[in-house]
C-alpha cells in the first residue's frame, strides 16, 4: 500500500522527463527494487551511496552484482567530495535522459541522493594541504582548545559539534577559513527544488524486520569473505573519506565480537537513515516488507501515473 506525503515537487510539474529516486535504510532491499524498476522502465540505476563509490570493498558495501552507474568509480585512496560526485551524477542522469532512458537514482546516503537530484550550494573546496594543516593544529592544541578556537571563528558550528569529533571540528575550521560554515543558517540540504521532475520513493521496513535482515546480511558477508577484503583494504593507503566506510573498523577488529559489532553499528546507521528519510519532501512511502517484485510493481504504478500526467501537461 502506497502513501504519498505532500504534493510532490515544489513549483508544479513541468513537461520534462521524469527521474525516479528510491531511498531506504540499509538492508531494505533498494538495490533489487531499483534494478527491477529500471528494467521495467527501460532505464538504468544511478547509485547514490557514499561507500559504494569505492573499489575494493564490494562485499562490505554490498555493491550490486551487475554494472551500475557511479559504483566502484574511485580507488580507496581517493578523497571523496560531494561536489565531485554531484557533477558525475548530473552527467549520468543527463546522459540517460538524452538517450531516452529513465534514471533510477538509488541509495542510502542522504546527502548523495540530494546531490544527485538537485543543485546543492556546496561549500568551496579547501586549498591543497589545508585539511592536513588543520588536522595537525587539532592534534597540537588538543580537542578542547581546538574546539575553543572553532567557537571563536564559528560559534554556530562549535555548538553543533563535540570537541572529541576530530573530523568534524577539523572540517568546521577548514570551512570557517574559507568563509563558509558547517552549520549554515538555512537548511541548505533541502533548499530549492530538484533539477528535473522527480518522484522519490522511501522503502519502509518495520524496525524488527529490518534488524533481522541486517544480521542475516552481515553473516552472509562473512561467509563471502568480508574479513579478508577489509584486511586487504586496511593494508593499503586509505583516504579520510574511505576510512569512514561503515563497518571498516568493526570487521577489521580482532576477536569473536567483530560480527556483533558490525551488526550493532549497522543497525544504528539504519535507524539514522530511517529518521533522515522522513525529512524528504513529497516522499512516497512504500511497504517494503514484501518480495522485491511486489514493491517494484507498486512503484511502477505510481511512476506510470505520473508519466501520464506529465504527458498530458506537455500536450
Amino acid at each position: 500500500m502506497l502513501e504519498e506525503d505532500g504534493a510532490g515537487r515544489a513549483g508544479g510539474v513541468a513537461p520534462e522527463p521524469l527521474v525516479v529516486a528510491i531511498f531506504g535504510p540499509t538492508a531494505s532491499g533498494k538495490t533489487d527494487v531499483a534494478e527491477l524498476v529500471a528494467d521495467a522502465l527501460g532505464g538504468e540505476v544511478v547509485s547514490a551511496d557514499s561507500a559504494q563509490v569505492y573499489r575494493g570493498l564490494s562485499i562490505l558495501t554490498n555493491q550490486p552484482a551487475r554494472p551500475t552507474r557511479l559504483v566502484g568509480i574511485w580507488p580507496l585512496d581517493h578523497e571523496a567530495a560531494v561536489g565531485e560526485y554531484q557533477r558525475l551524477a548530473h552527467d549520468a542522469i543527463n546522459e540517460l535522459l538524452a538517450g531516452g532512458c529513465t534514471p533510477v537514482v538509488a541509495g542510502g546516503s542522504g546527502l548523495y541522493l540530494r546531490a544527485a537530484l538537485a543543485e546543492l550550494e556546496l561549500p568551496p573546496a579547501p586549498p591543497a594541504g589545508e585539511r592536513q594543516r588543520w588536522e595537525r593544529r587539532y592534534d597540537e592544541l588538543g580537542p578542547d582548545a581546538a574546539h575553543a578556537l572553532l567557537a571563536e571563528r564559528d560559534l554556530a558550528a562549535a555548538d553543533a559539534v563535540h570537541p572529541n569529533d576530530r573530523r568534524r571540528v577539523v572540517r568546521a575550521l577548514e570551512l570557517a577559513g574559507a568563509g563558509a560554515s558547517l552549520k549554515p543558517t538555512a537548511d541548505r540540504l533541502w533548499a530549492g527544488e530538484t533539477r528535473l521532475p522527480t518522484i522519490v520513493f522511501g522503502l519502509e521496513v518495520p524496525k524488527a524486520a529490518l534488524e533481522a535482515r541486517i544480521e542475516t546480511r552481515a553473516r552472509a558477508m562473512y561467509e563471502r569473505g568480508v574479513r579478508e577484503e577489509v584486511a586487504h583494504a586496511l593494508a593499503a593507503p586509505l583516504s579520510t573519506t574511505a576510512r569512514q566506510v561503515l563497518g571498516l573498523d568493526e570487521v577489521g577488529a580482532e576477536g569473536e565480537q567483530a560480527l556483533d559489532a558490525l551488526v550493532l553499528r549497522t543497525r544504528q546507521f539504519a535507524a539514522y537513515q530511517r529518521k533522515w528519510m522522513r525529512r524528504i519532501p513529497g516522499l512516497v512511502s512504500v511497504d517494503a516488507e514484501r518480495p522485491p517484485d511486489d514493491v517494484a510493481a507498486d512503484i511502477l504504478e505510481v511512476v506510470r501515473a505520473r508519466q501520464r500526467l506529465l504527458a498530458g501537461r506537455a500536450g
